[in-house]
Formats: C-alpha cells, structure tokens, sequence
C-alpha cells in the first residue's frame, strides 16, 4: 500500500508560480509511474504530467512549457512546478504513484490539493 500526501495548493494569481509536492511511503524507485493529474468541477480527471522510474517524463499539451515535474528519490518526493498559471489550471491536483508487480498494475492516489488561480 503507497501512502501519497500532497501540499503546497493554494490561490494565485494569473501568470504567478506554485510549486506541488507529493510525498511518498515508500521508497519511488520501487514505484514504476509516479503522475500529476487534476480535476476541475464538472470535469473529468486528466493528466497533467507523469515520470517513469527511468526518469522519462511526459505532459499534457495544455501544460508543455509551463509545468515541470521532478522527483528527489532520497526523499521519496514528487514535485510539480507551475509557472504562468492561467485561471483555466485551477482544479484539485492529485498525485497518483502506479505500481506493477508481475501482472498486477495497482493504482494509489492522493487527496489532492486545491489550486485556484483568480485575480
């Protein structure tokens, strides 16, 4: 079981910069896929960047540019940079860990963090 805690939400302005954290239980080199993904109201959940345990990452189209996302492995930390914010990124980011283990692909997710960008 992959315990992931997020922080570092919170409201900004357009064109201002949040940095997301997501903290992992276990160690993320153990963890195939570690991902960002966000969910606005009335909207389904997207995904907004992921990290392969190689290292390999990739991000949305609306994203690309803008976001970067990191990980410090000896601190089982997942990190989300986001520079110009616009109003239309405002949702509650979640942090998923994927985890395969022979054939068994097992999903954990977060609570999320609310990100509202409004002037």
């Amino acid at each position: 079981q992959v315990q992931l805690v997020e922080s570092g939400g919170g409201l900004v302005q357009p064109g201002g910069s949040l940095r997301l954290s997501c903290a992992a239980s276990e160690n993320i080199f153990s963890i195939n896929f570690m991902a960002w993904y966000r969910q606005a109201p009335g909207k389904q959940r997207e995904l907004v960047a992921r990290i392969t345990r190689g290292g390999t990452t990739t991000y949305s189209d609306s994203v690309k540019g803008r976001f970067t996302i990191s990980r410090d492995s000896a601190k089982n930390m997942v990190y989300l940079q986001m520079n110009g914010l616009k109003p239309e990124d405002t949702a509650v980011y979640y942090c998923k860990a994927e985890k395969i283990s022979g054939a068994l692909l097992t999903n954990y997710w977060g609570q999320g963090t609310q990100v509202t960008v409004s002037s």
